[in-house]
């Protein structure tokens, strides 16, 4: 079981498996629980705010908000994708109030700016949030100045991580070769299209569960086939893999 796996900084696949970076000029990061550590639990304030949202919104009590929620996310990708498509909901206002959150219990992360600083070629945030919201947190933590730009949810036309839709728009709109890139994510059904368009992908894993895609984590043997390196912890990994192995 991925429990089971060597407690090391990092978990690769087998070696003929890997993809590797030296072929790599775009850097590709997820952003929430992936640039900033799980552990903090911001997220989980942000997954508050959607129950209360559904709750208000539609008039339903807390506890089957809380019900619709989870199942939107596990049936479209996204709690709001769900609310969009069934309740006919506008995305702006549910984006506002999702991401009106006290940033406090995130921490500067000089190590890993001073990592993400040292990657070759071109960096991009990739997430089905907001850009306000990633640009809060990528600030907050001290990275935002290293990424030349931010693909968010509305961007991708609300269609969001893990529809290969999502992905496309992206490569589009960035001028992304995905053959020459390398996408670091915390949701594994997310580095499914990312594996399949030619990217190397890191999953950066933590005990996080808000999915049952990461439930299924436990019961790995090894590396699925999308997912060439495995992490819990991104900073350790960057500069045991990349910065530090020579050209």
């Amino acid at each position: 079981m991925a429990r089971d796996l060597p407690s090391a900084d990092l978990v690769a696949a087998v070696e003929n498996a890997r993809r590797g970076f030296r072929h790599v000029d775009t850097w590709i990061f997820d952003l929430d629980n992936t640039l900033y550590p799980a552990s903090c639990n911001l997220f989980a304030e942000v997954d508050r705010r959607m129950s209360e949202y559904i709750a208000r919104t539609i008039g339903v009590p807390k506890e089957h908000a809380r019900h619709l929620q989870k199942a939107y996310y596990r049936q479209f990708g996204t709690t709001l994708s769900g609310l969009m498509k069934v309740h006919k909901l506008p995305p702006g206002p549910f984006l506002d109030y999702v991401h009106d959150i006290d940033l406090s219990v995130l921490p500067e992360l000089p190590e890993l700016r001073a990592a993400i600083a040292k990657l070759p070629g071109r960096r991009l945030i990739f997430t089905n949030g907001s850009r306000r919201h990633a640009e809060n947190v990528a600030q907050r933590v001290g990275l935002l100045d290293l990424f030349e730009d931010i693909c968010d949810i509305t961007a991708l036309g609300y269609v969001p991580k893990p529809q290969r839709d999502a992905f496309d728009s992206m490569i589009k709109q960035h001028g992304v070769a995905a053959e020459r890139s390398a996408m670091f994510e915390d949701m594994p059904q997310n580095l499914v299209a990312a594996s399949d368009l030619g990217m190397t992908t890191v999953l950066v894993h933590s005990d996080y569960i808000d999915h049952p895609a990461q439930l299924k984590i436990r019961d790995w043997r090894a590396l699925p086939a999308h997912i060439h390196y495995l992490t819990r912890d991104l900073t350790g990994f960057l500069e045991a893999e990349i910065v530090s192995v020579p050209a």
